[in-house]
């Protein structure tokens, strides 16, 4: 699945072809992603987009009327394309723009979504939700303060959307392996020194997947169709049995939350 740093570079690859163009047409060829189409995304029309932002791993398009949710599901990718351009098989929405482009959702497994925001609501997928990790609002503290009393494993909880946005599976494995702390240990347990150490590494973690162009997956293509060079430094995540890069001890693998985790017996504690 598209993790945060995937869907900000594709907010950055789209940001400039949407901004301030109006929107003539929104096609739905296929309205049953993971929820159904609303009609009301047909409210864009004859609209001006006047951002494009990002909550968490929703994108969103704003206009004077209303916002559209976008989420790129596991399979999900957006394209701006010249209008006229053939469709491809799995293209479900298109926002046809006045100056000549397209922008289409393509999902071949459909669990992405196309929703509506109106002006002044909250949709219910973005009430909740925890702290951007890449603002000041995100802190070692902060991480400190939501732990306390915790039981779950310190990698579920950072991963937790109601803690944290964002932090996927991926960057979770890569984050605590560099901080040295065991995926499995309780995040009520972890100190404040060691959340200290945390915090900043995600970021930085995040940070260095964006400016990248986000981790190589097999579903995953920017805006451009380029894939993203992320993957070629992860230390951990997808290389169960190989040496730490650290020590050289062969790495292990175990399940947390349904999700692989990858880490060192010897360097994670």
């Amino acid at each position: 699945m598209p993790e945060l740093p995937e869907v900000e570079v594709s907010r950055l690859g789209i940001q400039p072809y949407l901004t301030e163009q109006v929107i003539t047409h929104v096609k739905v060829y296929n309205e049953k992603l993971r929820w159904p189409v609303p009609q009301d995304v047909h409210l864009l029309e004859g609209e001006q987009v006047t951002a494009v932002k990002r909550r968490a791993k929703y994108l969103l398009i704003e206009s004077t009327h209303g916002t559209a949710i976008l989420h790129l599901g596991m399979s999900g990718n957006l394209r701006v394309v010249d209008q006229g351009e053939p469709l491809k098989k799995h293209d479900h929405v298109e926002i046809i723009l006045a100056g000549g482009k397209s922008l289409r959702l393509n999902d071949p497994r459909r669990f992405g979504a196309f929703l509506w925001q109106a002006k002044g609501a909250q949709h219910p997928t973005l009430a909740k939700l925890g702290p951007e990790p890449l603002t000041v609002e995100f802190t070692a503290e902060y991480l400190f303060a939501m732990s306390r009393g915790k039981k779950q494993a310190v990698k579920q909880f950072i991963m937790d959307n109601h803690v944290v946005v964002g932090v996927g599976n991926i960057y979770a494995n890569e984050s605590l392996f560099k901080a040295g702390i065991h995926p499995k240990k309780e995040a009520g347990k972890i100190s404040l020194k060691r959340y200290q150490a945390l915090a900043p590494i995600i970021k930085e973690t995040l940070s260095a997947a964006i400016k990248q162009g986000g981790t190589t997956l097999k579903d995953f293509a920017q805006s451009d169709g380029k894939p993203g060079y992320f993957a070629q430094e992860l230390l951990v995540y997808g290389r169960k049995g190989e040496p730490c890069v650290t020590c050289e001890t062969s790495l292990k693998e175990v399940r947390l939350g349904q999700r692989s985790t990858v880490y060192c017996p010897k360097c994670q504690r």
